[in-house]
């Protein structure tokens, strides 16, 4: 894969994100995606990327901004630096009270890529700055 087509297949994964579109971002999955969700455990497969989706949307709506992707020479590994911005919309489980606060904060995402598509999703963030933010708001 050409590091151009790597780029492509990143930026529709997160414009999918931001579209608010699970359907499109798993189009941009293999079927044993391997999804390691921050300070949490790894995941196999689209049906349990599918499920953690549809657990996110119900507590946070958030957008991701000032994105820039990044790939190796070969196309078969990436990264995405961005900055979320959000707000906390119902209590998830072993994190603070939601009321609706916001918040704002950098994160990445590093990427696998084979045959054309993403097998690997290791997302990056500090937890903690996001609960101080939200404890705060």
């Amino acid at each position: 894969m050409s590091r151009d087509t790597t780029i492509a297949l990143i930026r529709r994964y997160l414009d999918a994100f931001n579209a608010k579109s699970s359907e499109d971002m798993l189009a941009c999955l293999t079927e044993d995606v391997a999804h390691d969700i921050n300070q949490g455990e790894r995941e196999i497969g689209k049906e349990k990327f599918r499920w953690f989706n549809a657990r996110m949307s119900r507590h946070y709506d958030e957008e991701l901004g000032d994105i820039v992707i990044m790939t190796d020479e070969s196309g078969t590994r990436a990264a995405a630096e961005f900055t979320v911005r959000g707000t906390y919309l119902a209590t998830d489980e072993g994190l603070p009270e939601a009321n609706g606060q916001r918040y704002s904060l950098q994160a990445g995402i590093f990427f696998e890529i084979d045959d054309g598509l993403i097998s690997r999703v290791t997302t990056s963030y500090n937890l903690n700055d996001w609960i101080a933010q939200v404890k705060a708001g």
